[in-house]
C-alpha cells in the first residue's frame, strides 16, 4: 500500500500549524506564575478559587494565588498570594472571591482602599467578602419563595379591626 507524497506534505502542514497555534497560545495566555510580594487572606469559603487563579483590580491581572491550606484552628481557607512588585496596596484593601461569568472559574478579586499606609511583604489582607456561590443565591431565593405567610392570630387576638368589621362597611 503505498502513500501519496501530497498526504505526507499535507500531513507536516497540519503538524506545523498545530504547533505555531500552541506556540501562539502558550505566549500569549500569561500562565507564568507572577513575581512579587506575598500577602494571605481567610475566607470562610475558597469558592472554586485554586492554586494558578488570578488576582485582579478592575480586571487586570497583578497578580496569582500561590496557594491555599485550611486553618485547623478557625477551619478558614488561608489563601496566599503573590502580587506583581509594581502595584503597592493599602492596608484598607478589600479582598473577595468571583467568577468569570457561570461557567468560568474563579478569581481574586482586590478593591484598594484609601489608607495612605501600604501592605507589605506577608502581610495579611483583614477585609475580605466571603465568597457566595450561585447554588447558595438560588437556594435562598428557594426558601423566601417558599415561606408561609404570618401566622394568623390566635382567636380574641386584637387585630387593629373594630369587631363590627372595619369603619364604613356595611354589616
Amino acid at each position: 500500500m503505498g502513500r501519496n507524497p501530497i498526504e505526507t506534505i499535507m500531513g507536516a502542514v497540519v503538524l506545523l500549524v498545530a504547533g505555531v497555534f500552541l506556540a501562539f497560545a502558550y505566549s500569549t495566555a500569561d500562565l507564568k506564575q507572577v513575581e512579587g510580594y506575598q500577602l494571605t487572606a481567610a475566607f470562610a469559603k475558597a469558592g472554586g478559587l485554586k492554586a494558578g487563579s488570578d488576582v485582579r483590580i478592575s480586571g487586570i491581572k497583578i497578580g496569582t494565588v500561590s496557594s491555599q491550606r485550611l486553618d485547623g484552628t478557625t477551619y478558614q481557607a488561608i489563601v496566599l498570594l503573590t502580587i506583581s512588585p509594581e502595584v503597592r496596596l493599602p492596608v484598607d484593601t478589600v479582598a473577595s472571591i468571583a467568577s468569570d461569568g457561570l461557567l468560568g472559574g474563579s478569581y481574586l478579586k482586590l478593591e484598594p482602599g484609601t489608607a495612605r499606609d501600604m501592605l507589605q511583604d506577608g502581610a495579611k489582607l483583614t477585609k475580605v467578602r466571603n465568597y457566595q456561590s450561585l447554588e447558595d443565591l438560588v437556594g435562598q431565593i428557594i426558601f423566601l419563595a417558599t415561606q408561609d405567610g404570618p401566622p394568623p392570630p390566635p382567636p380574641g387576638a386584637h387585630t387593629g379591626t373594630p369587631p363590627n368589621g372595619p369603619a364604613g362597611s356595611p354589616q
